[in-house]
Protein backbone atom coordinates (compact mmCIF):
# COMPACT_ATOMS: atom_id res chain seq x y z
CA UNK A 1 0.00 0.00 0.00
CA UNK A 2 2.69 2.20 0.91
CA UNK A 3 5.02 1.81 -2.12
CA UNK A 4 1.97 2.39 -4.49
CA UNK A 5 1.50 5.72 -2.97
CA UNK A 6 5.13 6.71 -3.73
CA UNK A 7 5.70 8.80 -6.66
CA UNK A 8 7.64 7.00 -9.60
CA UNK A 9 10.58 8.47 -11.14
CA UNK A 10 9.93 9.55 -15.12
CA UNK A 11 12.13 7.79 -17.29
CA UNK A 12 13.94 10.15 -19.57
CA UNK A 13 12.38 10.19 -22.99
CA UNK A 14 14.00 9.80 -26.49
CA UNK A 15 11.07 12.32 -28.48
CA UNK A 16 11.11 15.53 -26.75
CA UNK A 17 7.89 17.65 -27.34
CA UNK A 18 7.62 21.66 -28.11
CA UNK A 19 7.25 22.64 -24.37
CA UNK A 20 10.09 20.02 -23.35
CA UNK A 21 12.26 22.06 -26.04
CA UNK A 22 11.27 25.46 -24.92
CA UNK A 23 12.16 24.44 -21.32
CA UNK A 24 15.43 23.47 -22.27
CA UNK A 25 15.88 26.29 -24.50
CA UNK A 26 15.14 28.35 -21.19
CA UNK A 27 17.61 26.64 -19.47
CA UNK A 28 20.73 27.19 -21.64
CA UNK A 29 19.85 30.55 -21.93
CA UNK A 30 19.67 31.13 -18.45
CA UNK A 31 23.17 29.82 -17.84
CA UNK A 32 24.97 32.05 -20.40
CA UNK A 33 26.32 35.39 -18.99
CA UNK A 34 26.46 37.42 -21.91
CA UNK A 35 24.01 39.14 -24.01
CA UNK A 36 25.83 38.42 -27.38
CA UNK A 37 25.96 34.46 -26.97
CA UNK A 38 22.50 34.60 -25.59
CA UNK A 39 20.84 35.99 -28.94
CA UNK A 40 23.59 33.86 -31.24
CA UNK A 41 22.49 30.75 -29.19
CA UNK A 42 18.88 31.56 -28.91
CA UNK A 43 18.86 31.95 -32.72
CA UNK A 44 20.26 28.79 -33.62
CA UNK A 45 18.00 26.60 -30.83
CA UNK A 46 14.58 28.48 -32.64
CA UNK A 47 15.89 27.79 -36.01
CA UNK A 48 16.72 24.03 -34.61
CA UNK A 49 13.31 23.69 -32.67
CA UNK A 50 11.47 24.95 -36.02
CA UNK A 51 13.10 22.51 -37.99
CA UNK A 52 12.73 19.48 -35.67
CA UNK A 53 9.26 20.14 -34.93
CA UNK A 54 8.55 20.38 -38.72
CA UNK A 55 9.22 16.56 -39.12
CA UNK A 56 7.13 13.63 -37.87
CA UNK A 57 8.46 12.47 -34.26
CA UNK A 58 12.32 12.40 -34.55
CA UNK A 59 13.85 11.02 -31.39
CA UNK A 60 16.41 13.83 -30.64
CA UNK A 61 19.57 11.63 -31.02
CA UNK A 62 22.92 11.51 -32.81
CA UNK A 63 21.47 10.16 -36.14
CA UNK A 64 18.92 13.53 -36.27
CA UNK A 65 21.30 15.76 -35.37
CA UNK A 66 23.80 14.40 -37.86
CA UNK A 67 20.39 14.88 -40.40
CA UNK A 68 20.04 18.63 -39.34
CA UNK A 69 24.45 19.26 -39.54
CA UNK A 70 23.63 17.80 -43.69
CA UNK A 71 20.60 20.31 -43.79
CA UNK A 72 22.70 23.34 -42.89
CA UNK A 73 25.45 22.52 -44.94
CA UNK A 74 22.93 21.68 -48.03
CA UNK A 75 21.50 25.55 -47.55
CA UNK A 76 25.27 26.61 -48.48
CA UNK A 77 26.33 28.20 -44.83
CA UNK A 78 29.70 28.82 -43.86
CA UNK A 79 31.56 26.09 -41.30
CA UNK A 80 31.80 28.38 -38.97
CA UNK A 81 28.17 29.25 -38.63
CA UNK A 82 27.35 25.46 -38.47
CA UNK A 83 29.70 24.67 -36.08
CA UNK A 84 27.98 27.33 -33.99
CA UNK A 85 24.35 26.21 -34.63
CA UNK A 86 25.63 22.52 -33.46
CA UNK A 87 27.41 23.58 -30.49
CA UNK A 88 24.13 25.46 -29.59
CA UNK A 89 22.01 22.06 -30.34
CA UNK A 90 24.49 19.77 -27.98
CA UNK A 91 23.87 22.82 -25.27
CA UNK A 92 20.35 22.02 -25.59
CA UNK A 93 21.05 18.45 -25.33
CA UNK A 94 22.93 18.56 -21.94
CA UNK A 95 20.49 20.76 -20.78
CA UNK A 96 17.40 18.29 -21.43
CA UNK A 97 19.52 15.77 -19.66
CA UNK A 98 20.11 17.89 -16.58
CA UNK A 99 16.56 18.41 -16.32
CA UNK A 100 16.13 14.18 -17.00
CA UNK A 101 14.01 15.08 -20.05
CA UNK A 102 16.41 13.10 -22.26
CA UNK A 103 18.75 10.05 -21.41
CA UNK A 104 21.97 10.84 -21.13
CA UNK A 105 23.14 8.23 -23.34
CA UNK A 106 21.52 10.11 -26.19
CA UNK A 107 22.78 13.22 -24.77
CA UNK A 108 26.89 11.37 -25.27
CA UNK A 109 26.05 10.03 -28.38
CA UNK A 110 24.71 13.81 -29.40
CA UNK A 111 27.78 15.28 -28.73
CA UNK A 112 29.89 12.93 -30.07
CA UNK A 113 28.36 14.57 -33.63
CA UNK A 114 31.13 16.06 -35.70
CA UNK A 115 31.27 19.75 -37.21
CA UNK A 116 31.60 20.78 -40.57
CA UNK A 117 35.52 20.61 -42.02
CA UNK A 118 36.92 24.48 -41.85
CA UNK A 119 39.62 24.70 -44.84
CA UNK A 120 41.17 27.92 -44.04
CA UNK A 121 39.97 31.14 -42.59
CA UNK A 122 38.31 34.10 -45.07
CA UNK A 123 40.71 36.80 -45.17
CA UNK A 124 37.45 39.51 -44.85
CA UNK A 125 37.66 43.00 -46.44
CA UNK A 126 41.18 44.61 -45.21
CA UNK A 127 40.68 48.57 -45.34
CA UNK A 128 43.61 50.67 -46.89
CA UNK A 129 44.60 53.65 -45.28
CA UNK A 130 43.23 55.81 -48.20
CA UNK A 131 40.18 53.89 -48.36
CA UNK A 132 39.75 54.99 -44.43
CA UNK A 133 40.21 58.41 -44.79
CA UNK A 134 37.35 58.21 -47.76
CA UNK A 135 35.04 56.51 -45.66
CA UNK A 136 35.10 59.74 -43.37
CA UNK A 137 35.19 62.15 -45.61
CA UNK A 138 31.81 60.75 -46.98
CA UNK A 139 29.80 62.08 -43.81
CA UNK A 140 27.63 65.31 -43.96
CA UNK A 141 29.16 66.96 -40.34
CA UNK A 142 27.26 69.91 -40.83
CA UNK A 143 24.25 67.79 -39.57
CA UNK A 144 23.91 66.71 -36.18
CA UNK A 145 23.01 63.21 -37.65
CA UNK A 146 25.87 63.37 -39.61
CA UNK A 147 28.33 64.44 -36.81
CA UNK A 148 26.92 61.12 -35.26
CA UNK A 149 27.82 59.18 -37.65
CA UNK A 150 31.13 60.54 -38.14
CA UNK A 151 31.61 60.07 -34.36
CA UNK A 152 30.49 56.61 -35.16
CA UNK A 153 32.97 55.64 -37.87
CA UNK A 154 35.54 57.40 -36.16
CA UNK A 155 35.71 55.57 -33.30
CA UNK A 156 35.02 52.43 -35.28
CA UNK A 157 38.17 53.01 -37.49
CA UNK A 158 40.29 54.39 -34.72
CA UNK A 159 39.58 52.59 -31.55
CA UNK A 160 37.93 49.11 -33.09
CA UNK A 161 35.01 48.85 -30.81
CA UNK A 162 32.63 45.68 -31.23
CA UNK A 163 29.11 46.70 -32.38
CA UNK A 164 27.48 46.03 -29.02
CA UNK A 165 30.86 48.12 -27.26
CA UNK A 166 30.27 50.75 -29.31
CA UNK A 167 26.30 50.95 -28.50
CA UNK A 168 26.95 50.98 -24.90
CA UNK A 169 30.10 53.38 -24.89
CA UNK A 170 29.45 55.63 -22.00
CA UNK A 171 30.56 59.47 -21.90
CA UNK A 172 31.80 58.24 -18.45
CA UNK A 173 34.07 55.78 -20.06
CA UNK A 174 36.25 58.21 -21.86
CA UNK A 175 38.68 59.72 -19.46
CA UNK A 176 42.58 61.30 -19.35
CA UNK A 177 44.88 58.96 -18.49
CA UNK A 178 48.51 60.43 -18.38
CA UNK A 179 47.76 63.20 -20.41
CA UNK A 180 46.26 60.78 -23.38
CA UNK A 181 42.32 59.67 -23.73
CA UNK A 182 41.34 56.80 -23.16
CA UNK A 183 38.12 54.24 -23.11
CA UNK A 184 39.26 53.01 -19.55
CA UNK A 185 38.25 49.60 -18.10
CA UNK A 186 35.70 48.59 -21.04
CA UNK A 187 33.78 45.12 -20.59
CA UNK A 188 33.98 43.43 -23.62
CA UNK A 189 33.30 39.84 -25.16
CA UNK A 190 33.88 37.40 -22.51
CA UNK A 191 33.66 39.48 -19.29
CA UNK A 192 37.41 40.53 -20.30
CA UNK A 193 38.41 44.45 -19.25
CA UNK A 194 40.93 46.51 -21.76
CA UNK A 195 41.41 49.99 -21.90
CA UNK A 196 41.55 51.78 -25.38
CA UNK A 197 43.47 55.02 -26.45
CA UNK A 198 41.62 57.36 -28.53
CA UNK A 199 43.53 59.40 -31.25
CA UNK A 200 42.98 63.18 -31.16
CA UNK A 201 41.04 62.89 -34.61
CA UNK A 202 38.74 60.54 -32.84
CA UNK A 203 38.05 62.46 -29.84
CA UNK A 204 37.67 65.53 -32.16
CA UNK A 205 34.71 63.95 -33.60
CA UNK A 206 33.91 63.06 -30.26
CA UNK A 207 33.55 66.44 -28.97
CA UNK A 208 32.22 67.56 -32.22
CA UNK A 209 28.85 65.26 -31.34
CA UNK A 210 28.67 65.92 -27.85
CA UNK A 211 28.56 69.80 -28.76
CA UNK A 212 25.95 69.50 -31.09
CA UNK A 213 23.73 67.06 -29.38
CA UNK A 214 24.35 68.55 -25.88
CA UNK A 215 25.08 65.31 -24.20
CA UNK A 216 26.99 65.34 -20.77
CA UNK A 217 26.35 61.59 -19.30
CA UNK A 218 25.15 58.57 -19.60
CA UNK A 219 24.93 56.80 -23.51
CA UNK A 220 27.51 58.25 -25.87
CA UNK A 221 25.31 57.61 -29.48
CA UNK A 222 21.80 57.95 -29.76
CA UNK A 223 19.25 57.86 -32.38
CA UNK A 224 17.81 60.64 -34.17
CA UNK A 225 14.28 61.35 -34.94
CA UNK A 226 13.13 62.59 -38.52
CA UNK A 227 13.34 66.02 -37.18
CA UNK A 228 16.81 65.85 -36.19
CA UNK A 229 17.16 66.00 -32.71
CA UNK A 230 17.88 63.65 -30.49
CA UNK A 231 15.45 61.06 -29.27
CA UNK A 232 15.70 58.11 -26.57
CA UNK A 233 18.78 56.85 -24.51
CA UNK A 234 20.90 55.14 -27.01
CA UNK A 235 20.84 53.08 -30.53
CA UNK A 236 20.80 49.33 -31.84
CA UNK A 237 23.52 47.38 -33.74
CA UNK A 238 21.60 47.92 -36.43
CA UNK A 239 21.67 51.49 -36.93
CA UNK A 240 25.51 50.50 -36.59
CA UNK A 241 25.37 48.58 -39.74
CA UNK A 242 23.41 50.85 -41.57
CA UNK A 243 25.91 53.76 -41.52
CA UNK A 244 28.49 51.64 -42.50
CA UNK A 245 26.41 49.75 -45.52
CA UNK A 246 25.59 53.64 -46.50
CA UNK A 247 29.04 55.57 -46.26
CA UNK A 248 30.24 52.26 -48.04
CA UNK A 249 28.18 51.93 -51.06
CA UNK A 250 29.16 55.89 -51.72
CA UNK A 251 33.10 54.91 -51.68
CA UNK A 252 32.51 52.00 -53.64
CA UNK A 253 33.81 49.68 -50.86
CA UNK A 254 31.67 45.95 -52.16
CA UNK A 255 30.61 44.06 -48.96
CA UNK A 256 31.99 46.34 -45.59
CA UNK A 257 30.99 45.33 -42.50
CA UNK A 258 31.40 46.83 -38.99
CA UNK A 259 34.10 44.58 -38.27
CA UNK A 260 35.94 45.03 -41.09
CA UNK A 261 36.54 48.61 -39.46
CA UNK A 262 37.92 46.77 -36.20
CA UNK A 263 40.30 44.91 -38.08
CA UNK A 264 41.24 48.15 -39.72
CA UNK A 265 41.74 50.12 -36.33
CA UNK A 266 43.39 47.35 -34.91
CA UNK A 267 46.24 46.35 -37.14
CA UNK A 268 46.52 49.69 -39.18
CA UNK A 269 45.97 52.20 -35.69
CA UNK A 270 46.96 50.73 -32.58
CA UNK A 271 49.75 48.33 -33.75
CA UNK A 272 51.22 48.81 -30.02
CA UNK A 273 49.12 46.27 -27.84
CA UNK A 274 50.83 47.87 -24.70
CA UNK A 275 46.94 48.92 -23.80
CA UNK A 276 45.04 46.17 -24.82
CA UNK A 277 44.95 42.18 -23.72
CA UNK A 278 45.54 39.63 -25.02
CA UNK A 279 41.78 38.86 -26.07
CA UNK A 280 41.84 41.73 -28.54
Amino acid sequence: MAKSKMKRKRAPKSVLKLPDLEQSKSAVLNSLTSPSSQRTYDHAIREFIEWYCSEPRLAFNKTVVTRHRISLEQQHYASTTINLRLAAVRRLAYEAADCGLLSADLAAGIRRVKGAKRLGMPVGNWLSAEQGKRLLRTVDITSLRGKRDYATLAILLGCGLRRAELTALRVEDIQQREEHWVIADLIGKGGHIRTIPIPDWVKAGIDAWMAASGIADGILLRSINKAGRVWGCGFSPKVIWGVVREKAKICEIPALAPHDLRRYAVYRIMPNRNLRSPEY
